[in-house]
């Protein structure tokens, strides 16, 4: 390539293009909400199953899902067309999540056989239609700078889904309160989900995938991505910067109920963290363009920090700090959400075309699920040890609390940020 060639800009993406392509963005965080939320509460104290039965059947389905991730981005390498791929998934997703909330059978035996098979479509058709979105971005411009945009569309467009998911059952229960308003909700989300694909299907550009070679197996691209060490330090980087984010989602109906006293209001502080980093969205993709994407998720990760680690001093009453918090860390989050996925879009596509941008994705999503399982697995038996049961007033117990809410996340991202200078050494020299 000549350096002319070289230095000719990269056409940035028609809005109508961006928008249409960030859109299925919208359904896919509105179905992550009620799976991991509501779904355990509305079997086992709406239907009643056994929490046991449902625990177990749980945690099997969902180790079994996280599993299945990279085969699915490997194989999705060697599929159909990444529109198609997600054309077939939203249908699926749609039927799944009905089924779930909207189950035809009243016995104990017959829901788990039912919850087990509606979950399993929905896990499958839900990382199939995750994957090949996040992949089909990455492939969508070669350019660092746009890549950063159309990353940040996407999770700006889902941050907005994840407020929608947060109070329509609420809204849509009227007098019979969330539960009574998840089956009705699920509805709703089935026209969205099908809506949004149809307009991101129509009107966003094809994926530029590069050809897979005729020998290549299914897991050669799970191969090649972990033994990409550029892509292992940035993973170790998201994982660490995961867990200090979800340790705190996982604790906050505890902190806001126990240590702030104000039950009630977590869904406003939520709405108010989740808002303020879609607002924060533009600036760091304009931070990141003037500094480095590198440099942009550093900042962000120290400002979350500055900001986070204060809610450890919080007692009853402090609902204007804490509601100062989540405006700061939520503007923070924006950075988490739109850089890393569009450094990986740079690591998969450093040597000029895309390399199994599938398999690393596959890979991404199964960090992203034991992130989610690290903070529980993390954040609940600490506060146990600590001496912290729910509804505890002693001031041992709302301390340990508070310390492994804020303290822990805010050492964990520092920690991040430290693998995350070893990362830039070694992309520095690439």
């Amino acid at each position: 390539m000549t350096s002319a060639a070289a230095r000719e800009p990269v056409p940035r993406l028609p809005a109508l293009a961006l928008v249409a392509y960030g859109a299925f963005g919208m359904p896919l965080a509105m179905a992550a909400l009620p799976l991991y939320v509501h779904l355990p509460k509305f079997y086992g104290e709406h239907l009643g199953v056994g929490l046991t039965a449902l625990g177990v059947l749980l945690l099997v389905l969902r180790l079994v899902d996280a599993v299945i991730d990279p085969l699915l981005g490997a194989w999705s390498d060697r599929g159909p067309a990444r529109k198609t791929l997600l054309a077939a998934a939203a249908p699926a997703l749609a039927v799944g999540i009905v089924a779930l909330f909207m189950p035809p059978v009243t016995a104990e035996g017959p829901l788990l056989v039912w919850l087990g098979s509606a979950l399993a479509v929905v896990y499958v058709a839900f990382s199939l239609a995750t994957i090949n979105h996040n992949a089909w971005g990455a492939e969508l411009s070669s350019d660092p700078v746009e890549r950063t945009r159309i990353t940040a569309v996407r999770e700006g467009l889902a941050l907005a889904g994840v407020v929608v998911a947060s109070v329509a059952p609420g809204l849509l229960g009227g007098g019979g309160g969330e539960t009574a308003g998840l089956p009705r909700a699920a509805l709703a989300f089935a026209v969205v989900v099908l809506a949004c694909a149809a307009f991101t299907v129509t009107f966003a550009p094809a994926a530029r995938r590069g050809e897979a070679p005729a020998d290549r197996t299914l897991f050669s691209g799970i191969a090649e991505a972990l033994g990409d060490p550029l892509f292992r330090r940035l993973l170790v980087v998201f994982m660490l910067n995961g867990i200090a984010s979800a340790i705190p989602a996982t604790l906050i109906l505890f902190f806001v109920a126990d240590v702030l006293q104000a039950e009630g209001r977590q869904g406003l502080f939520l709405a108010l963290y989740f808002m303020a980093g879609a607002a924060g969205m533009p600036l760091w993709v304009r931070v990141s363009a003037r500094i480095g994407k590198v440099r942009a998720w550093h900042a962000g990760m120290l400002t979350a920090v500055v900001a986070f680690v204060w809610a450890a001093r919080l007692g009853p009453g402090d609902i204007i700090p804490f509601a100062v918090i989540c405006a700061i860390s939520g503007a923070a989050l924006g950075a988490d959400l739109a850089l890393p996925p569009s450094l990986l879009a740079d690591v998969i596509g450093r040597g000029g075309r895309m390399h199994a941008t599938g398999s690393y994705f596959g890979l991404w999503t199964l960090a992203t699920k034991l992130n989610l399982a690290l903070a529980a697995g993390i954040g609940l038996p600490l506060i146990a040890v600590l001496g912290y049961t729910p509804g505890a007033r002693g001031s041992g117990a709302l301390t340990a609390l508070a310390i492994t809410y804020a303290a822990v996340p805010s050492v964990l991202k520092l920690c991040a940020a430290t693998a995350l200078f070893w990362f830039d050494r070694l992309w520095s020299r690439r």
